[in-house]
């Protein structure tokens, strides 16, 4: 793939999470894709991370990327960037980030996710709260 390639992936991920289209996500992962979260040190499936997003686009509204810095390298890509919602009761939530994404055949085949411990304990209370 070329850069442009992997980039348009990138954003093209990112934008279906904050339109709730979940089945673009699903589509932009290889079928056996891994995600890892460094909270817990787990890789979960693709299954798996389409269910916790499902679960997140119902609790959270007005999903937005800010600050993205978007980094292409060969066979993947690199994003940092704080996310920002708002849940259904007007209490907005954010979450600081960052991906690492291998990419094959135009499909994320691994996604890691970094997060600060502390942030994403207190981004849960607030979301599921």
């Amino acid at each position: 793939m070329t850069g442009d390639e992997i980039r348009a992936l990138a954003e093209g991920f990112f934008n279906a999470i904050e339109a709730g289209d979940i089945e673009a996500v699903r589509a932009s992962y290889a079928p056996d894709a891994k995600i890892w979260h460094n909270t817990d040190e787990l890789a979960t499936s693709v299954a798996e991370n389409i269910e916790t997003l499902t679960g997140f686009t119902q609790r959270i509204r007005e999903r937005r990327y800010r600050d993205r810095r978007l980094a292409v390298f060969e066979g993947g890509f690199v994003q940092q960037h704080v996310l920002h919602g708002v849940r259904a009761d007007g209490v907005a939530v954010s979450l600081p980030a960052c991906l690492v994404c291998l990419v094959e055949d135009g499909r994320i085949t691994r996604l890691d996710e970094y997060f600060d411990s502390a942030r994403v304990a207190i981004f849960r209370a607030v979301a599921h709260a």
